[in-house]
């Protein structure tokens, strides 16, 4: 940041009084600017046996696969945000059953929160933002084109408890790795009831 969004003079990166933690200070009008997480919301969309996926027509991660999420909007739950999401990517009309995911991602600053859910309707197609959209079992699903970790990570753990058929809520973190030169991430998990 270089400038301060309230006034437009120069701002300085120190720690406020009262702080502990350096922030972005304008040197005129004195606005603290605060920079927290973002929050990605989605929903794994079920359907005899298989789940929604879409294929990423935007950066990052172009041509490869993902559930439908995005970012939170001001002035929205975070349940609100996630049928949104599916429907501006998925075409799919839902109705969100429960929370299944939550994992922190610090590395890059994020907090993916996944829901349950299953169609009004079943119907549903490529959004702007989606190449393709289709309903994957597990078998089906392109493991190795995944776009994102804590996709996979959620994937694994919906197969897994509906094998044991009782599903938790998944409440971790994902941390980023980097051993001879690859990079991998690493899965705490905080709580799961």
């Amino acid at each position: 940041m270089k400038f301060c969004s309230e006034c437009g003079e120069k701002v300085h990166l120190g720690v406020p009084q009262g702080d502990n933690r350096p922030r972005y200070i304008c040197a005129s009008c004195e606005t603290i600017h605060y920079q927290n997480p973002k929050m990605v919301v989605g929903c794994l969309v079920e359907h005899e046996n298989k789940v929604l996926l879409c294929k990423r027509a935007i950066e990052p991660r172009y041509g490869l696969w993902t559930l439908p999420a995005g970012f939170m909007e001001n002035e929205e739950t975070t349940m609100q945000a996630a049928a949104r999401e599916t429907l501006e990517e998925a075409g799919a009309d839902v109705e969100i059953t429960q929370l299944f995911t939550m994992f922190s991602l610090p590395h890059i600053d994020q907090v993916y929160m996944l829901y349950r859910a299953k169609f009004k309707e079943v119907v549903f197609s490529a959004g702007s933002e989606s190449l393709e959209v289709g309903l994957f079992s597990e078998s089906e699903i392109p493991w190795d084109k995944i776009a994102f970790p804590v996709i996979t990570e959620s994937l694994k753990r919906f197969f897994a408890d509906k094998k044991s058929g009782q599903f938790q809520i998944h409440n971790g973190a994902m941390f980023k790795q980097l051993e001879n030169q690859q990079v991998s991430f690493h899965v705490t998990v905080l709580d799961e009831h």
